[in-house]
């Protein structure tokens, strides 16, 4: 009988266990489909990064990464090293995100010149490198594509140099015209930006304190000067990048050299006139700093600002009828340095790249009144300096 008993109770254990497997099993299974379904609904950003030490900066990273974003709490996490790249500082997307450009910053004491690589974007978000062509000078910092995905700019900080290519079928480029600034000693080329209507490209330079205004022509492939060549920034203001109202009758320029924002008004014929400059740092603030990155949210209602040195996103509200900036205070990035920003494209969160501590601040967008407040801590990044999502 005891036996008996024994065995009854060793097979009611068996069943157990096994129930119990099976029940760990499921729950296993239906875990993992869970987290596969969260991670396909979970947005791509391709990071831009220093790998190497320079005068400015001390390059942690092997080139460029890639981070997640959940969509609905805004929160990141670091995703994988995507392409070996010397220096890639700058990357950007064509529109239809089927390739990814990333510049070569790198000097004379690297290389013959800059360069910039082309990269096909695969569906797992992989890179899969098409081009390496030459900027035709050194330290190259901005890329811009048109609004056809035809054509695309190179802005090189050293020489005055900016180089527009062709973009073949396959994403690689063919060089098509130089643009070659005045004083190439003192030219500081930053950035290249092109009007909604793809009829207008402007040239922010830092050195001359200038932005050169061209006329462009995608069907003919021409770019030549505006009857208006230039307009001139106060001296010592060094424009760095530049950004269009959403109804593009207004233009904004986040000045480095005297951490302050120029507004402009757009005339019709491409030219711009200055309306006046503001200053991006509080009036208190006395220590070193200079301007970064600008960008508007794409309601239109806001424009943001970085400095580096004050070490904050400054946000000013856009008075649509005047285009004039109303200062409403400033987020502080919780870390060093920081250069480029990025808004999510749905408009509800801001992501900040802190170059010199390695890491990137998110934010949520108040949408009523556009100040920012922090998601949790900084998520480590190694030296972050551009951000683009999908």
């Amino acid at each position: 009988m005891i036996n008996r008993k024994l065995a009854v109770a060793v097979v009611i254990a068996a069943l157990s266990f096994s129930s119990c497997k099976n029940d760990k099993t499921e729950n296993a299974e239906e875990d993992a489909l869970k987290n596969t379904e969260k991670m396909s609904k979970m947005n791509t950003a391709f990071i831009g990064t220093y790998t190497k030490k320079e005068g400015h900066v001390d390059g942690k990273a092997d080139g460029i990464l890639s981070v997640k974003q959940d969509p609905e709490t805004g929160k990141i996490s670091l995703g994988k090293a995507l392409a070996k790249v010397n220096n890639p500082s700058f990357v950007k997307l064509t529109s239809d995100n089927k390739y990814l450009y990333a510049v070569s910053e790198l000097t004379d004491n690297d290389a013959e010149s800059g360069f910039i690589h082309s990269f096909q974007v695969k569906d797992n978000d992989s890179l899969v490198e098409v081009d390496k062509v030459s900027t035709e000078a050194f330290a190259p910092c901005h890329i811009e594509i048109d609004k056809t995905n035809k054509f695309a700019f190179v802005s090189n900080y050293v020489g005055g140099v900016v180089v527009m290519y062709r973009i073949q079928q396959d994403g690689s480029l063919e060089k098509h015209q130089q643009l070659n600034m005045p004083n190439s000693d003192e030219s500081h080329t930053h950035s290249t930006s092109i009007s909604a209507d793809n009829k207008h490209i402007y040239i922010c330079d830092l050195g001359l304190d200038k932005i050169w205004i061209y006329d462009f022509d995608a069907e003919e492939k021409t770019i030549q000067k505006n009857k208006q060549e230039a307009v001139s920034l106060p001296k010592g203001a060094g424009p760095r990048h530049f950004e269009f109202s959403k109804d593009q009758k207004f233009a904004y320029s986040a000045n480095e050299l005297n951490s302050s924002i120029s507004v402009f008004k757009v005339e019709e014929n491409g030219g711009l006139t200055l309306q006046n400059t503001i200053s991006s740092i509080p009036e208190d603030f006395t220590e070193k700093n200079s301007g970064a990155d600008i960008h508007i949210s794409p309601s239109g209602n806001y424009l943001y600002a970085s400095n580096r040195g004050h070490n904050s996103i400054a946000v000013f509200k856009i008075d649509n009828q005047t285009g004039a900036l109303t200062n409403k205070g400033y987020a502080s990035t919780n870390g060093k340095t920081p250069r480029n920003f990025a808004i999510s494209v749905d408009g509800k969160f801001l992501y900040a790249a802190n170059q010199d501590s390695s890491d990137i601040q998110a934010y949520e967008i108040d949408k009523e009144t556009g100040t920012l407040e922090a998601i949790g801590k900084p998520v480590a990044v190694p030296t972050p300096v551009c951000i683009e999502f999908e």
